[in-house]
């Protein structure tokens, strides 16, 4: 999943982001609104935390923007700001969400993924293909009765591939979901995280789960299906 943090205090934002790779996520940062409006318009992300108070276009105005233009990923705004009158500008905005300052990292990793289960057509904790099971809240995987152990990185690829089961993903859709902005698109380490996972859920005796989709790129899925 890829996130995109506005957030103009360097250390803040450094902490974000930290917290966020560390729990398994992609991230982007944008140092103002104006920036930030460029990149939710250039890239598909899966969620956002903006800053109210930043310079150029401050948070509120930054996502007023980008609902007009269509971008719908789910937003936690981030504030000093603790009165009632705030919360309510800022979800009549368009946040989803509203996060005061100070803030605990446990809680705004709590928040982020409230949003991303709210945002699925079906809110579900646990995505299963044939006998694979991912739990997103426990962030672990199962096979045959066996816990495996997996990067986030491959968690995040593996999340992926099975909520998008039994169709293929692209590489490109891959990339964009699992790297940051500054991911170098020109070199195969896609192909190298879909051979780690193979090697992991796909082990021999084990009915093979990924599938290579020529000239798109993989799918998760039960042969023959």
């Amino acid at each position: 999943m890829r996130i995109l943090v506005a957030e103009d205090e360097t250390k803040v934002a450094e902490h974000i982001r930290r917290g966020l790779v560390e729990a398994g996520y992609a991230v982007d940062v944008a140092a103002d609104g104006n920036e930030a409006t460029w990149l939710a318009e250039t890239y598909p992300y899966d969620a956002m935390v903006f800053d109210v108070m930043m310079p150029g276009a401050d948070g509120m105005t930054s996502v007023r923007q980008l609902r007009r233009k269509g971008v719908h990923a789910p937003v936690i705004f981030l504030t000093a700001r603790h009165s009632v009158d705030d919360r309510v500008r800022g979800l009549d905005a368009g946040a989803d969400d509203y996060l005061a300052k100070p803030f605990s990292m446990v809680e705004l990793l709590a928040r982020v993924r409230a949003m991303l289960r709210r945002r699925r057509t079906q809110p579900i904790d646990l995505l299963r293909v044939a006998d694979l099971e991912l739990d997103l809240l426990a962030r672990t995987a199962r096979r045959q009765g066996e816990t495996i152990q997996l990067t986030n990185r491959e968690f995040a690829l593996l999340e992926i591939l099975m909520t998008s089961s039994p169709k293929p993903v692209s590489k490109t859709a891959i990339i964009e979901h699992v790297w940051d902005q500054h991911f170098d698109s020109g070199t195969n380490v896609v192909n190298v995280y879909v051979n780690y996972l193979r090697e992991k859920i796909d082990r021999p005796g084990w009915s093979p789960l990924i599938h290579t989709v020529r000239g798109i790129g993989y799918a998760l899925k039960e042969a023959g299906s």
